[in-house]
């Protein structure tokens, strides 16, 4: 079987045929796999690897599992079931395999024609959603570093060894390579099981595309060198805020491709992407055998009975990643997240003093979620890894995360709830919540009225020359201050998108974050100008001009 010609997964008579990746690149042998524990110990023990691969394989499992348990034209359909959840069982982390799985058991019933024929068209399939990944990823990573021959970095092995055809992100370096676009492929051994240098290596020489092999510990220092211009890898399962489980070692090349500013590219086809799973705290990380890092080759490496942290995946959080690409084009890009631009304004407001200390936070909605500063952190340090994904429903954070949110994610969230607000900004500045406090109410909302003055224009009231200001008690249980926004602004849908909460602050909403800023500095200067003035209009009555002398 020559892989670079033909599919690295295929059907003979009720056998599955692959070549078993632990003999590379000294021994290409042919595995026969027929039956359902053949199938499951050759994903267990890396025989078969690869997020695509597997759950191709575990498919053809179904198959023969089908097969078995099929007497005189009538599938026994509970046992084939629980053969295929113990297929989907065989490793935890990669999405691909319960997904492929999950897929054909559709079709059981049918018969085992009927699952052979959906598992060889998700091989067809794989062969075409890998090539237009991979063609996206090429487009991009020319977008993005143009006119210049590529130096690329690659972890661990995504070609076709891992897929059924053609590749994910070695799909990408073919594509490039085609058009002329490669240097050098700087390839990582992709300790311990070296994925990168016995798989990723010797695919790539097949292919003609010139690589040099090095240790995972060298990969930051060639970006800090100049050795790098971008960094492509692969995904075993892509949570829905973009978080990226992938072969140990890759969330460290993102801090590193991060640090010195290099694209971090990831490939993969949509099967991997599991928009179930909020954020990648939820991924189930295996875990792998000792063994394999105390020894090499059957040589102890390490002394007898040493203990061993071997993880064979890491999360990579998605405001490390540059694009997730797919068949389908750029799915995720961090210049879409809004962390760092909720956290350059957070910096910049705790500079101007009106989100002292770790007072204040401010948020951006996408969908049902909401994304908002992290609660007890200093508003002066803030990074994009700072913020907490909400539902805007019940305000409680998506999934299991680094953060935790603010008591005052239930003011944005009323606000969300009951306006079409794309972000909200919540700040404490010191003339608009001393104006607030004085003309508060102790146990209900009230109106504070100002006319006239041009600031009343970007506060996008409905009368530009007047404004009613609600002000909102300041209850100890801020749950109650949600509450209270909620109903306020429910019973008076013209009510401007800026309010006061006495002596607790402002908060300003818009069609977009700059908008909810500009609001929110609209109305401190509103607010400073009134008590500058000790006046709520802008005109002087004859009794104001005759006390200043204008006669």
């Amino acid at each position: 079987m020559h892989l670079m010609d033909d599919s690295s997964l295929t059907w003979d008579d009720g056998v599955l045929v692959t070549i078993d990746q632990r003999g590379l690149p000294h021994e290409v042998r042919e595995l026969r796999l027929g039956t359902v524990d053949e199938i499951i110990d050759a994903i267990r023990a890396l025989a078969i690897r690869g997020a695509p691969a597997i759950g191709i394989a575990g498919a053809f499992g179904v198959v023969i599992a089908t097969r078995a348990h099929t007497a005189a034209g009538v599938v026994d359909v509970p046992r084939v079931r629980a053969e295929a959840e113990r297929i989907a069982d065989a490793r935890p982390t990669a999405v691909n395999l319960a997904w492929a799985v999950r897929r054909v058991v559709e079709r059981v019933a049918e018969g085992a024609e009927a699952v052979l024929a959906e598992t060889l068209a998700m091989v067809a399939e794989d062969s075409r959603v890998n090539r237009a990944a991979a063609t996206h990823a090429a487009d991009l990573v020319l977008r993005l570093c143009p006119d210049r021959p590529l130096r690329v970095l690659t972890h661990c092995n995504t070609g076709r060894l891992a897929t059924s055809a053609f590749g994910t992100a070695i799909g990408a370096l073919r594509v490039l390579a085609e058009r002329g676009a490669i240097e050098d492929v700087l390839v990582d051994e992709t300790r311990p099981l070296l994925q990168g240098a016995r798989l990723t290596a010797w695919e790539l020489a097949e292919a003609g595309i010139p690589h040099r092999l090095t240790i995972d510990s060298a990969a930051a220092w060639a970006m800090a060198t100049g050795q790098v211009d971008c960094v492509i890898v692969g995904a075993d399962r892509i949570t829905a805020n973009g978080d990226v489980a992938n072969k140990i070692g890759t969330y460290a090349l993102a801090l590193a491709a991060r640090h010195h500013g290099i694209p971090f590219i990831v490939v993969a086809p949509e099967s991997t992407r599991d928009t179930t799973m909020a954020t990648g705290a939820d991924i189930v990380v295996e875990q792998r055998a000792a063994a394999e890092v105390t020894g090499f080759g059957g040589v102890a490496t390490a002394p007898a009975n040493t203990r061993v942290f071997n993880p064979a995946f890491d999360v990579t959080p998605g405001e490390l990643v540059t694009a997730v690409v797919t068949e389908h084009g750029i799915v995720y890009s961090n210049e879409d997240a809004p962390g760092d631009e909720i956290a350059g304004i957070a910096r910049e407001m705790y500079a101007r003093g009106w989100m002292p200390g770790t007072a204040g936070n401010i948020s951006v909605r996408s969908g049902d979620h909401a994304v908002i500063t992290g609660s007890g952190l200093s508003k002066g340090e803030l990074t994009a890894a700072d913020m907490v994904t909400v539902h805007v429903g019940d305000s409680t954070p998506v999934g299991s995360q680094r953060r935790k949110p603010s008591a005052e994610t239930t003011i944005h969230t009323a606000v969300y709830r009951t306006r079409p607000a794309a972000a909200v900004v919540h700040i404490h500045p010191p003339y608009a919540t001393t104006l607030f406090t004085l003309n508060g109410a102790p146990d209900a909302p009230t109106t504070l009225r100002v006319t006239d003055f041009e600031l009343i224009k970007g506060l996008g009231a409905q009368d530009p020359a007047l404004i009613d200001i609600p002000i909102f008690p300041n209850w100890p249980d801020v749950a109650r201050i949600g509450a209270d926004i909620e109903r306020y602004l429910t019973e008076n849908p013209t009510a401007p998108p800026v309010l006061g909460i006495a002596g607790h602050g402002i908060t300003a909403w818009g069609d977009n974050l700059s908008q909810a800023r500009d609001r929110a500095e609209c109305l401190e200067a509103l607010c400073e100008l009134v008590a500058r003035t000790g006046r709520r209009h802008a005109f002087a009555t004859r009794n104001e001009i005759l006390e200043i002398g204008l006669t």
